[in-house]
C-alpha cells in the first residue's frame, strides 16, 4: 500500500491497551510466517492496510470507508475501526497486490488463517472461492483470475453472530458477564505463496513410540501425479536421522531408533523434510516439526484410569485460557504477546492449558509444543442459545444430570443445516490441528452450548483420530460414555462426582476466584467474578487452601486432572490470574508454581 495510507492508521483509544499495542507496525503486521508446519521458502504477507467499507447485506460500495488494518478484526481497537458488523451488514475489504515476477510459471495460492464468518473471495472482479466458518484456515488457487502488475482483491464477509446459530465461542452482540465483543472478518494473517504445478497439499504426521516409527500420508495436488515419490527426512540438531519413500498416496515410514520424547519437562522437536520427487529432482519441498509422543488413558496398578504421557500417568494441572486480547480482541498484536501467555503458563508452574471455545493461529500451538505445554483443544461451540441455568440455579452439578441431546431444545441445534455446519467445522479444526505434537485431548462440547449427538460425535472423533483422548462434554450434560468423566466446579468444595462409570475423572474447570485491580480493568463498575477476593494475599490464600485441602486430596481418589479458571481476566470477568491487559500477575509466580510442584508430587 501506498506510505501516505500508513500515516491514516491508528489504534482506537479509550480502553484498555497491551504493551505490544505500540510495537504494532501498519507496514510490517505480524510479519512471522504464519505456518510452521508446513514452510516454505517463498511466500508474500497480505497483512497491513486494507480498504474497508460496511454497508446493508444487499448493498455494494461504490466507494469505500477508510482503511483497515488486517487481521485486526473489525471491533477491536487495532483495527483502527472498533465497529461492530451488524447481522443485516456485510464487511468489505480491498487492496491490491503485485506477484513478484520470479514466480511466473507457478500456480498462486492465497492463504487465510481466518475470517468470521462467512466469507467471499474476488479477483479481479472475479469470484475465486469462498468459506464458511470463523475459526480454520483455508486456501484458493487463484492463478487463473491474475493480471500482469495489479491484481485487485476483495473480500466480502457476513457475521451474524448469535443470531444465525452458527459456532462462536464467548462471542455476542451484547457484551455482558461472561460472553464478550464479538469478533467479524479476518483476524488472521491473509498471505499469498508460489507453488509447483505438481505440490504437497497436506500431509498427516502418527508418531508411534511403542514401534519406533513415525508414519507420514502427504497428499499431493494433483493427486494423479504418475511416476512422481514422495520423500521424507527427519534431523535431530541439524543431523539426519531417518530418511524414507514411497508412491504418492501410500504410508511413508521413518524409523526412530530410541526416539526423545517430547513432554512438558522436555520439549523436544525434531526437524522434518518433505519432498515431492520426479525423476531423481524434487519438485516440491516443505519443512516441518514433529515430536515423539502418545498420549493415552491407562490403568493404574490399583486399577484407577489415568491419563498419560508416552504410557506413564502424569496429572495434567492445566489453566483456562480464552484468547482475548483488549486491544485485538481474537488477535495478539504482536507474536511476541501470542508467546507470553504460553510462557506465563510454564512460568506459573500449569504444565497444560484448556484452549477454550476458540481455535488459535498455528503459531500459538508452536509456541506450546517448542515450550512443552500440552493443550486440551475445545470445539467452538454455538447453537441459537446457551442454557442460563448454569450460572443462575445450577452452578455446580456435577456433571450426574443425563439427558437425551436430541430432547434437549433450548441449545438452537433442531436445524439440520446447523448440526452439519458443527460437524463440518469439526473435523475441519481436527485436520487442521490433528499434527500438533502438544495436543493431548479435543473437546467437543463445553458444558450445554450448543451440545447434540454428544455420544455420537464422541465416538466419531475417536475413530477418525484414535490417537487422543475425547472429553466428549466438558462439565455438564454427561452422557456417560467414552472414557472420561468430566466435571466442572464452581462455589461449592470440591468433591469426587457420581456415575462415574470406569472412567477417568478430570476436573475440567474449577476455581475463578477474582480480584480487581484497578486501573487494569475493561470497565469500571460492570466487573464480574465467582469468588471474590479483597488483596492479592487473600486470594494467594485462597488458593492455597484450594490446592492444598481440597484438590489434592481428590488425587488419590482418582482425579487426574484439573483446570482453574482461568488465566486473564476478559473484559468484565476478573477470574484470571493476570489482568486483561497482561501488566498484573496477582499471584506470586515463584510462590506458585512452587505450590504446584507439591501438586505434582502427589502423584
Amino acid at each position: 500500500m501506498e506510505e501516505r495510507q500508513s500515516r491514516k492508521w491508528e489504534p482506537i483509544q479509550g480502553k484498555l491497551m497491551t504493551r505490544w499495542a505500540k510495537e504494532v507496525n501498519p507496514e510490517d503486521v505480524l510479519p512471522e510466517y504464519p505456518r510452521p508446519q508446513m514452510v516454505r521458502e517463498q511466500w508474500m504477507n497480505l497483512n497491513g492496510l486494507w480498504e474497508y467499507a460496511i454497508r446493508p447485506i444487499e448493498e455494494k460500495p461504490l466507494e469505500y470507508d477508510s482503511h483497515i488494518l488486517v487481521p485486526f478484526p473489525v471491533e477491536s481497537s487495532l483495527s483502527g475501526v472498533q465497529k461492530p458488523l451488524r447481522p443485516d451488514q456485510r464487511l468489505w475489504y480491498r487492496r491490491t497486490f503485485v506477484v513478484p515476477e520470479e514466480w511466473q510459471g507457478q500456480r498462486l495460492r492465497l492463504h487465510f488463517g481466518a475470517v468470521d464468518w462467512q466469507t467471499e473471495v474476488w479477483v479481479n472482479q472475479q469470484p475465486a472461492g469462498g468459506h464458511t466458518g470463523g475459526y480454520c484456515p483455508f486456501a484458493l488457487d487463484i492463478t487463473d483470475f491474475l493480471n500482469e502488475g495489479d491484481n485487485e482483491l476483495i473480500v466480502i464477509v457476513w457475521d451474524p453472530t448469535e443470531t444465525h446459530g452458527q459456532e462462536r465461542g464467548k462471542q455476542t452482540l451484547k457484551p455482558q458477564g461472561l460472553f464478550y465483543t464479538a469478533v467479524s472478518g479476518i483476524w488472521q494473517t491473509v498471505w499469498v505463496e508460489p507453488v509447483p504445478q505438481h505440490y504437497i497439499n497436506s500431509f498427516r504426521i502418527v508418531p508411534d513410540i511403542d514401534q519406533q516409527e513415525l508414519r507420514i500420508h502427504i497428499e499431493a495436488n494433483p493427486t494423479s501425479t504418475g511416476g512422481m515419490t514422495c520423500e521424507a527426512a527427519a534431523y535431530e540438531k541439524g543431523i539426519r536421522i531417518a530418511y524414507g519413500q514411497c508412491r504418492s498416496g501410500e504410508i511413508l515410514k521413518l524409523q526412530m531408533e530410541n526416539p526423545r520424547l517430547w513432554s512438558p519437562e522436555d520439549p523436544f522437536l525434531y526437524d522434518l523434510t518433505l519432498q515431492l520427487v520426479e525423476n531423481g529432482q524434487p519438485v516440491d519441498i516443505v519443512e516441518s516439526y514433529f515430536g515423539m509422543r502418545a498420549f493415552s488413558i491407562e490403568q493404574d496398578p490399583k486399577g484407577v484410569k489415568r491419563l498419560c504421557l508416552n504410557h506413564v500417568p502424569i496429572f495434567q494441572h492445566g489453566i483456562l485460557d480464552q484468547g482475548y486480547w483488549p486491544d485485538g480482541l481474537y488477535t495478539a498484536p504482536t507474536d511476541e504477546a501470542l508467546a507470553y501467555d504460553v510462557i506465563l503458563t510454564k512460568k506459573l508452574g500449569f504444565n497444560m492449558t484448556r484452549k477454550h471455545i476458540k481455535v488459535e493461529p498455528a503459531r500459538w500451538y508452536y509456541h506450546c509444543d517448542r515450550m512443552g505445554l500440552i493443550v486440551w483443544q475445545d470445539m467452538m461451540n454455538g447453537g441459537a442459545g446457551w442454557n442460563h441455568l448454569h450460572h443462575i440455579i445450577l452452578p455446580n452439578f456435577f456433571g450426574a444430570f443425563k439427558v437425551k441431546d436430541d430432547k434437549y431444545k433450548t441449545m438452537g441445534r433442531e436445524d439440520p443445516a446447523n448440526r452439519e455446519q458443527y460437524r463440518k467445522e469439526l473435523k475441519e479444526m481436527v485436520d487442521t490441528l490433528y499434527n500438533v505434537p502438544s495436543i493431548g485431548m479435543w473437546v467437543p462440547f463445553n458444558e450445554a452450548w450448543g451440545q447434540f449427538d454428544a455420544a455420537e460425535t464422541a465416538a466419531w472423533l475417536t475413530e477418525y483420530d484414535p490417537s487422543r483422548p475425547v472429553d466428549h462434554a466438558s462439565g455438564w450434560h454427561d452422557q456417560e460414555v467414552g472414557e472420561i468423566k468430566s466435571i466442572h466446579i464452581y462455589f461449592r468444595k470440591l468433591r469426587m462426582p457420581n456415575r462415574i462409570k470406569n472412567r477417568t475423572v478430570v476436573l475440567s474447570e474449577y476455581g475463578g476466584y477474582s480480584l480487581l485491580e484497578r486501573g487494569h480493568v475493561w470497565q469500571e463498575g460492570k466487573e464480574v467474578g465467582y469468588k471474590r477476593c479483597r488483596s492479592r494475599e487473600e486470594l494467594s490464600g485462597a488458593y492455597d487452601k484450594l490446592i492444598r485441602l481440597q484438590l489434592m486430596p481428590l488425587i488419590s481418589k482418582g482425579v487426574c486432572a484439573a483446570v482453574y479458571t482461568q488465566l486473564t481476566d476478559v473484559e468484565t470477568e476478573l477470574n484470571g490470574l493476570v489482568t486483561y491487559d497482561r501488566e498484573v500477575v496477582k499471584i506470586d509466580p515463584k510462590w506458585l508454581k512452587k505450590l504446584h510442584q507439591e501438586l505434582f508430587a502427589q502423584y
